[in-house]
């Protein structure tokens, strides 16, 4: 059961994240984060807001993103992450 349920928004784009205590994975539609996003930028863009406070390896984060590029998808998780 997840902790935390986060939405965030940019442009089209609207991700729902559930964040749990864990390792630092990172799923995003099922389907693995370097998969999903192929483009180096967009995963640092998703992965900023954990780097800064440096906590990359004690969250897990399961995204749900729907709508937009994937520009505005990473965006959208960043922004949840964030939050």
């Amino acid at each position: 059961m997840p902790n935390n349920i986060i939405v965030g928004r940019r442009k089209n784009a609207v991700a729902r994240i559930y964040l749990t205590p864990g390792t630092g994975k990172v799923t995003v539609n099922k389907r693995e984060f370097e998969t999903f996003f192929p483009d180096q930028f967009d995963r640092q863009a998703v992965m900023s807001p954990l780097v800064t406070v440096e906590m990359v390896d004690r969250f897990d984060v399961n995204a749900n993103v729907n709508g937009g590029g994937h520009s505005g998808q990473a965006g959208a998780i960043r922004h949840a992450i964030a939050r």
